[in-house]
């Protein structure tokens, strides 16, 4: 990589977070909302997030939940959790980073990326906020998700 942003990585960071937001909001596995969403639903969140980031994230999960017909589920990881909860930016942030990479790896969009990445083994460990996968180093979770299992620290 560059070093330079890309500017819809931003925009990326966004879904992410908004995914994050719906799934704690109506305690759903994140790949649940991603799968609602679909190819088409990501890439309008995505391609407007300009747009989308002037409301608030309250507004957009209960409009998301309607749109896509999201059911609350029975998910509550942030309940569960023992240490602290990580919030949804930092979250949407490390999901971003991992989207960012794959997409580059693999030569793909964003969108196409996000919804590999959210439906891949790694959705679980980084949703699992007792586990140390969530906070761990960017090259590290994404060296792991090539390797299909956590690497040895």
């Amino acid at each position: 990589m560059t070093g330079v942003e890309d500017p819809r990585e931003n925009d990326l960071f966004f879904v992410c977070s908004l995914i994050e937001a719906a799934g704690r909001e109506t305690r759903n596995h994140r790949r649940v909302i991603v799968n609602a969403l679909g190819l088409a639903g990501i890439r309008r969140y995505w391609e407007f997030a300009d747009v989308f980031h002037c409301e608030t994230f309250d507004k957009l999960v209960d409009d998301l939940a309607q749109i896509y017909f999201i059911k609350d589920g029975t998910f509550d990881n942030v309940n569960a959790c023992r240490y602290r909860v990580p919030t949804i930016f930092e979250l949407g942030r490390v999901y971003q980073r991992l989207i960012v990479a794959l997409a580059h790896i693999k030569e793909i969009e964003f969108p196409v990326a996000l919804i590999e990445v959210y439906n891949s083994w790694i959705a679980d460990k980084l949703d699992d906020y007792n586990s140390s996968m969530y906070f761990e180093n960017p090259d590290y979770i994404f060296q792991s998700y090539l390797a299909g299992q956590p690497l040895p620290e």
